[in-house]
């Protein structure tokens, strides 16, 4: 982009471990003569990055119909600006294939696949020195069949104006524009041009016998700017709006092939959304109805489980109680019969005192007679 409009643009490049594909936009305002331009480039950084593929085409998607339906949104307005409103819709989509020489990348084929019908997609090939010309016009003549073998439609410069038709025609049949970007300037005879420089020898950007950067940039910014700006407000942009509408309930004509009226399309979307804003409330409710009658349950069955449990505990206890009542008892009737016991045997030894007192007595008796 630096080479292509002879400037200087900001932007630090990105790593290679982005965990997704994130959209880069920056706006710029040219000047050149007394012309000016404002130009919106935007970078889809980390594509093409990621281990799972799958779905890098999807954020670029989603970015492209932010920005139609940002203009349609202006479009809808009751007091429209279009003549002031910035126009952020993406008016050409510079793709650009790595210079393998072999067939295109799955990867590619499917994202240009998804946006032909929502951009104008012009395949580029990035850094063409790195093969041979030989190599170069088979790889076109390769990407160009794999294109169309599998239905991507790219953009083609128009032919239907007599003043650039036939330099259009032309420049159709080289398409993929192979290029090659520098900044880098040498003093080559009496002017200076922008080069890559090899230990081989040197290339220059501008030089169409040694890559297509001129052709690429005469067709996008000197003699179709205009076109491809059309192309994406009569076409892609028509297109993503009458879907839209049509998503919305809007049509051209009602079945009876009367025109259709926008009152009517209103009150019966209106309607339309309340019906269905009545039917999942209806559905909320039964649904909390549901969860109510089962959390009631579940309750019920918690508090049987605690009566239960509370039923065996009291029994356990009463058990328990029992067998402890039966212990006393048991002590009890030993300690009483342990007392009796002690009491004969206190009797028994106070009875036998009593009798060894007389024995005694009556031997002393008998000795002093």
């Amino acid at each position: 982009m630096d080479t292509l409009f002879n400037t200087k643009f900001e932007g630090e490049p990105a790593t290679h471990t982005q965990p997704g594909v994130q959209l880069q936009s920056n706006t710029y305002d040219l000047q050149e003569s007394n012309v000016g331009l404002k130009l919106t480039i935007v970078s889809t950084v980390g594509f093409g990055d990621q281990i799972n593929k799958e779905d890098s085409y999807r954020p670029i998607v989603e970015f492209i119909d932010a920005q139609f339906e940002a203009y349609l949104q202006e479009e809808l307005k009751i007091r429209r600006l279009l003549h002031n409103y910035h126009d952020s819709r993406i008016h050409a989509c510079l793709y650009f294939i790595a210079p393998t020489g072999h067939s295109l990348k799955s990867l590619d084929l499917v994202t240009m696949k998804k946006l032909d019908s929502k951009v104008n997609v012009i395949p580029i090939i990035a850094k063409s020195d790195a093969i041979s010309k030989s190599e170069l016009t088979k790889f076109k003549i390769k990407i160009t069949s794999e294109l169309v073998s599998n239905g991507v439609q790219i953009y083609q410069f128009p032919t239907d104006d007599e003043a650039v038709a036939e330099v259009n025609g032309t420049m159709n049949a080289h398409l993929p524009f192979a290029v090659i970007g520098s900044t880098e300037e040498l003093k080559i005879g009496n002017k200076m041009v922008k080069v890559r420089q090899y230990p081989w020898g040197t290339v220059q950007v501008e030089n169409e016998a040694h890559c297509d950067f001129v052709k690429l940039r005469e067709m996008l910014i000197r003699v179709n700017m205009e076109d491809l700006r059309e192309q994406t407000h009569s076409r892609h942009y028509e297109l993503y709006r009458r879907c839209k509408l049509e998503e919305m309930g809007f049509k051209d004509t009602d079945p009876d092939s009367k025109p259709f009226s926008l009152q009517e399309t209103y009150e019966a979307k209106r309607n339309e959304f309340l019906g269905e804003l009545q039917k999942k409330e209806e559905e909320m409710r039964q649904m909390f109805v549901q969860r109510v009658k089962e959390k009631e349950a579940e309750l019920k069955e918690a508090e049987k489980e605690l009566h239960e449990k509370f039923d065996r505990l009291k029994k356990l206890h009463q058990d328990e109680k029992k067998k402890l009542e039966d212990k006393k008892k048991s002590l009890d009737d030993e300690v009483n019969a342990f007392k009796q016991r002690k009491t004969a045997a206190e009797l028994l030894q106070s009875q036998g005192s009593q009798a060894g007192g007389s024995q005694t007595l009556k031997r002393d008796k008998e000795k002093k007679n």
